[in-house]
């Protein structure tokens, strides 16, 4: 049986009221799966973790959210995803809305490296990559002029190894809910929990992201890294 990869694409409520749907889901499934494929990797779609049993999260080897709202892990799912994400056995790939979840998991924020605090903008910007070294920003050269919501966090770990960040004076500052964080605009970080490794991109909103090669190398580039044994 090949290594698996989890793709928990589930859509929940917050606890005040909806969470709204992204219509790309279906196509980042299909992506993910074919970034999955290029690692040896069989990849299975979940939209409901209820329906997940220990057994499934002890088999993965990468554990891929594209979530939002109050995901229903339950308490048994939440400590085996710890424990095995600190004993190297579990990565995980973070994308896009996945900062704007699990807000009653004390932990999931630093499972993930931050926490979303709104998205004030949506506009064509520039990134500045800050680690050209890292293989999701390899393909990328000194600066990457994209389209996507941007999001701003709160509580980003201090050992985020930040990748790509929106360029000083790309944002307007009076942007309705714009706030502006000592560590900026950062759109993509990774870092080690322990014994295991995390990679998270808050890009990947509309359906030309997965349409995108570039943007996909970039979240081929985070599986790879994630995947790394160094």
């Amino acid at each position: 049986m090949p290594e698996r990869l989890l793709f928990v694409t589930q859509v929940a409520p917050y606890r005040d009221g909806p969470a709204g749907v992204h219509g790309v889901l279906d196509q980042a499934a299909v992506a993910v799966a074919q970034i999955a494929e290029l690692q040896d990797l069989g990849s299975r779609r979940v939209d409901d973790v209820r329906a997940l049993d220990a057994e499934a999260i002890g088999d993965a080897r990468v554990l891929a959210l594209f979530t939002i709202g109050e995901t229903p892990w339950s308490a048994d799912q939440r400590a085996r995803i710890a424990d095995r994400v600190r004993g190297g056995a579990l990565r995980v790939l973070a994308i896009h809305s996945a900062t704007d979840s699990c807000y009653g998991w004390d932990h999931y924020g630093a499972l993930v490296g931050a926490r979303f605090d709104g998205h004030p903008w949506t506009q064509t910007f520039t990134a500045d990559v800050v680690d050209p070294s890292h293989p999701a920003c390899a393909h990328l050269g000194a600066e990457w002029t994209w389209h996507d919501e941007v999001y701003q966090f709160r509580d980003l770990r201090p050992d985020a190894r930040v990748l790509l960040r929106v360029r000083d004076g790309e944002l307007d500052p009076a942007a309705p809910g714009a706030r502006a964080p000592s560590f900026g605009f950062p759109l993509a970080w990774c870092f080690r929990e322990g014994a295991g490794r995390v990679f998270s991109t808050s890009l990947g909103h509309f359906p030309s992201a997965w349409e995108s090669p570039v943007y996909l190398r970039h979240l081929h580039g985070g599986l790879q890294w994630v995947l790394d044994a160094a």
